[in-house]
């Protein structure tokens, strides 16, 4: 934990973060288009590696939220983290996946349907959206700004939560539909 905030690095880190937020928003759009090479890999495991790093990532968040609470903030540190850097797997891992694979259509109709498409294209909305946020947050607490820190992270917390916990719903509705 930093003594004294040092804000300077603040914001050198958050034209990092904004930088980093803008390539992944070019990366997604750039693999939706038609071209899929083959890299002679099997990347069709990705999915279900991602829905458990997911998963993680939610528990890991409410440990966080748990630990914060209980003022052990050694132990908050580690569990945002350990969110941090499952996160980021995830999102090598689906960056990798949708480049080399077409989409996978939802194959339910009904009531299935419409919450499936509801949980899909909210956690795609949040997802995108909170990507900064998530390290603007992170930066705060990195730079010892802990008031913004606590500020930012009040709102951006369950944002992410939502998007951890939807990621793996989603991949659960989806998953009978795979070809593989």
């Amino acid at each position: 934990m930093k003594e004294v905030a040092d804000i300077e690095l603040g914001k050198k880190l958050d034209k990092v973060a904004i930088i980093i937020s803008i390539a992944v928003v070019g990366l997604v759009i750039f693999m939706r288009g038609d071209y899929k090479p083959d890299l002679g890999i099997d990347t069709t495991f990705i999915p279900r590696v991602n829905a458990i790093l997911n998963t993680g990532v939610a528990i890991a968040l409410l440990a966080a939220l748990v630990m914060i609470k209980q003022k052990k903030v050694a132990a908050h540190q580690l569990m945002i983290n350990v969110a941090m850097v499952l996160s980021a797997l995830f999102l090598v891992g689906y960056v990798l996946y949708h480049f080399t694979n077409y989409e996978t259509s939802y194959c339910g109709e009904g009531t299935g349907r419409t919450v499936y498409f509801t949980l899909l294209i909210t956690h795609i909305i949040f997802a995108g959206l909170s990507l900064p946020f998530i390290l603007f947050t992170y930066i705060r607490a990195f730079t010892g700004q802990y008031e913004a820190h606590r500020k930012l992270a009040k709102r951006v917390w369950p944002v992410w939560f939502y998007v951890a916990i939807t990621g793996p719903i989603v991949y659960l509705m989806l998953s009978p539909c795979y070809e593989f």
